[in-house]
């Protein structure tokens, strides 16, 4: 039996709009992946942490603040840091400079609100290799 990929879905800081998270779970869920879903409030270092110690296939961080460029440079940064190379997506408020910005320092999609749920699932089916 194949291996399901495992996702770990992330909000960082200290945004509380949980909505679009919560739906990527199920959908995720839905289509055979494990998930792992931080919680509110967490650092970029504590994502990190989780997506190590939970050996995941993919990060998916959420934020509806505007913080996107800079929680994802963070979260990158610190992945290097660590050696650890593990794709990291974002969705949430989105400014074109930001999808810009954020794919120039590598991430791997970035989904604005509004975005289509099938089209961020292939994306992520894409990317963990399913």
């Amino acid at each position: 039996m194949a291996k399901k990929a495992r996702v770990l879905v992330a909000k960082v800081g200290c945004d509380i709009h949980e909505r679009g998270a919560l739906t990527l779970i199920n959908v995720f869920r839905d289509a055979g992946m494990e998930v792992i879903y931080t919680g509110r409030y967490q650092s970029e270092e504590g994502v990190v942490n989780a997506a190590v110690t939970e050996d995941v296939d993919l990060i998916a961080v959420s934020d509806l603040t505007g913080s996107l460029v800079i929680i994802c440079r963070k979260i990158l940064e610190e992945l290097r840091r660590l050696e650890m190379d593990i794709p990291v997506i974002c969705g949430g408020l989105l400014t074109k400079k930001d999808v810009t910005d954020l794919i120039d320092m590598g991430v791997k999609a970035c989904f604005g609100t509004g975005s289509s749920i099938d089209e961020c699932l292939c994306k992520v089916k894409e990317i963990v290799g399913m």
